[in-house]
């Protein structure tokens, strides 16, 4: 996978094609050494967060057959199930949506702050040389703020996905991939081969 194919394919982005290089390999890096990765976005961006960890967890581009020493793990589980579970299950990239819990958003609304979401999520779940993900086409949401000034709180590495000016974001951003767009629609536009080059990029080099 080859950044200028992506910019072959859309143009605008060599804008920003140093950092989009940038951010697959901060994410490698933290898979690489054991790290999880944590995506949350405002508005339609929360899509896609979901997105993006359903092209992390299973396989994206290619099949990521399970090894040798996993099918014989399941086998010994189960035999039968074991077996069929080692044909069909892929090597996944641990990757949480932290948009999908209605539950808690809901309660941390109510009993905190509608807008700590994603942070009260964070001090639960983050370590240190993990990765948050936060996607806010203006930069300004301030769901994705709170979030990422936990992050850097906890050890975390913060990638922004932003439009043109980046926003409150890219100042609490360790690395911001700002598009070269200022409407919502344009800039979503662009996020989605921006986040489909990454995970891609990370399959091919860690599978």
């Amino acid at each position: 996978m080859d950044i200028q194919d992506l910019i072959k394919r859309h143009p605008q982005l060599l804008y920003c094609a140093e950092d989009i290089d940038a951010a697959a390999r901060e994410l490698k890096t933290c898979f690489v050494g054991s790290g999880r990765v944590y995506v949350c976005g405002n508005g339609g961006s929360a899509a896609d967060s979901t997105h993006i960890v359903g092209e992390l967890v299973k396989g994206f581009l290619s099949k990521r057959p399970l090894d040798d020493t996993m099918k014989c793990r399941l086998a010994a589980a189960d035999s039968e199930l074991g077996e069929k579970l080692g044909e069909k299950l892929q090597g996944g990239l641990p990757a949480h949506d932290l948009c999908e819990n209605l539950s808690l958003s809901t309660a941390v609304a109510n009993d905190i702050d509608p807008d700590m979401i994603y942070a009260q999520e964070l001090i639960a779940y983050g370590r240190a040389g993990d990765i948050l993900i936060a996607i806010s086409t203006s930069g300004n949401a301030k769901n994705t703020a709170y979030a990422a000034v936990t992050a850097h709180a906890l050890g975390m590495t913060v990638i922004g996905l932003t439009g043109e000016g980046g926003g409150k974001l890219k100042e609490h951003s360790d690395l911001c991939i700002r598009v070269p767009e200022k409407e919502t629609y344009k800039v979503q536009e662009l996020h989605l081969p921006i986040y489909h080059f990454l995970c891609a990029k990370v399959e091919e080099e860690l599978f």
